[in-house]
C-alpha cells in the first residue's frame, strides 16, 4: 500500500518488538535510499502499531494481508487503524497517532 505496510512475523519471546521495528525501518530506509527508489530522502514516520494474534489465526491474518488492495477499496488505512485500536481495546490520543496521508 502507498501509505503503510503490514508485516506478518513469528516472533520469539526474547525479541523486543521495538528492536525489530527499529531494524526493519533502518534497513529498509537504507535500502530504498541507497538505490534511490524514491525522489528525495525516504524515511519512516515515528511510531508503529503492533498487534498480536494466536497461532490459530495465522491463515486468517495471512489472507487479510494478502487482500489489502481489495480491503482498502472499502476502508482507508486510518479507518483500519482506528478499528484495530478499538478491537484490541488500546487507549489512545489522536495527537500521538500518525501524520495521516489523505
Amino acid at each position: 500500500m502507498p501509505d503503510h505496510i503490514h508485516i506478518f512475523i513469528g516472533l520469539k519471546p526474547s525479541m523486543a518488538i521495538s528492536d525489530l521495528v527499529r531494524d526493519i525501518k533502518n534497513n529498509s530506509s537504507n535500502y530504498i535510499n541507497e538505490r534511490r527508489l524514491v525522489r528525495g530522502k525516504f524515511s519512516w514516520q515515528e511510531g508503529y502499531g503492533a498487534f498480536t494474534y494466536s497461532h490459530s489465526h495465522v491463515s486468517a491474518v495471512y489472507d487479510y494481508i494478502l487482500n489489502q488492495d481489495a480491503h482498502h477499496k472499502k476502508q482507508t488505512f486510518k479507518e483500519e487503524y482506528y478499528n484495530f485500536l478499538k478491537k484490541f481495546e488500546v487507549e489512545f490520543e489522536d495527537k500521538y497517532l500518525f501524520d495521516w496521508l489523505d
